[in-house]
Order: C-alpha cells, then structure tokens, then sequence
C-alpha cells in the first residue's frame, strides 16, 4: 500500500480557517518567487497551481494571461477561490495527481511542504509527470530537520536542502534544479527559513 500523501488534522484546519486565510494571505501584487515564475513562461502557457488554496496567485496569474488550472485538497479552501471570480477548482489530494504531459508549469507554493515524509517522492513524481517536457516546477518548503506541527496542529515535513535534493534526485530524471535559501514568515506569525525550489523538466520529458 502507497504511503498516505495528505494529514487530516492539517486538512481540517485549512476547512475551519478557509475565510480568515483568505483575508490574510491577500496582497496587492505578485511575490517575486511568482513574478519570476511567470516570466520563465511563454504568453498563455498552461499552468497547475498545486495548493491554490483561497486562489490569490491562481488570480495573479490569470490576469497575467495564463491558462491556470487550480487544485486543492481543501473543498472549503476552493470555495473561497470561487467566491473571488476564480477559475474553475479541482478539489484533489496530492497523491492523486495524474495528469500526464499537461502543464508548462506546477506552482506549488507553501503547499507540498504539508505532504508526509513517506509520500513526498511520489507526489513529486507525479508533478514531473504532469509538466510537459521543458515544464518549469516551483515549490517552497520550511527548511529544518524532521517533521512535525506548528502551533495550529498542522503538519509539515520540514527538510533540509540536502533532503530537499534527494527527494528531487529520488523522484525523477530533472533537467536540473536549484534550491534557493531564504527567510520569511508564513501565516502562524513566527519567523520562518525558507527553501525555494526551481527545477525544470528535461526536452526529452
């Protein structure tokens, strides 16, 4: 049996706060980590915003002519993007992930960092399979050593960059990534060490 790619108790706090997330996670323009996804586009491109939750960047991305395809694992979390004018939502976990050669790019921010340690290879597999072949892959993680919860009970799988590349190494052929290092902070408030993800699928898929 695959290892279970989702938390529940992490769901369930995404479905209580869906609202409130909506509110806070607004911004009135794109984050650079987004902005620089964008312009590795072409104009039109089709992309997946893997963990759109309330849509704010889906929303960015299609004003700026994009072709966005959101999902979500949250129901509740896909409402509010349709409460704003969004795009049509998927509400599907990330372990069910099976497109195949679909997207130009997977925007995937501060959302597989939520996915168990034990399923995270697949679920990367599964995206390298959904981009095209050149695709180009973001994600963000919390950097640290070992899993565990926040304040709020959610679960997040917490790698470090040698982690991080091992489980791009274990999941696919990539043309190449890079991991960038950076700080921030995130909802809960707390002063945060990020890891950015950049990788790219190979010509050959």
């Amino acid at each position: 049996m695959a290892p279970v790619g989702h938390d529940t108790t992490t769901l369930a706090f995404y479905a209580k706060e869906a609202t409130q997330y909506a509110v806070a996670s607004e911004r009135p323009e794109p984050s650079a980590p987004l902005t620089r996804f964008m312009h590795d586009l072409k104009a039109g491109a089709r992309v997946l915003d893997l963990g759109c939750g309330t849509g704010r960047d889906t929303l960015f991305m299609r004003d700026a002519g994009f072709m966005v395809t959101p999902v979500d694992g949250s129901a509740e979390m896909v409402r509010e993007l349709q409460k704003r004018g969004g795009p049509e939502g998927h509400v599907m976990l990330y372990e069910n992930l099976d497109w195949e050669a679909s997207f130009d790019g997977v925007w995937a921010n501060a959302s597989l960092l939520h996915v168990p340690r034990g399923a995270i290879v697949d679920v990367l597999r599964r995206v390298h399979h959904a981009l095209k072949p050149e695709g180009h892959f973001f994600a963000s993680f919390k950097a640290g050593t070992e899993d565990g919860r926040d304040r709020f009970s959610r679960y997040f799988n917490y790698p470090a960059r040698t982690e991080l590349g091992k489980w791009m190494t274990e999941s696919a052929d990539w043309a190449g990534y890079e991991i960038e290092e950076t700080k921030g902070g995130g909802y809960d408030g707390e002063p945060t060490d990020w890891l950015y993800l950049r990788a790219r699928k190979d010509i050959n898929g």
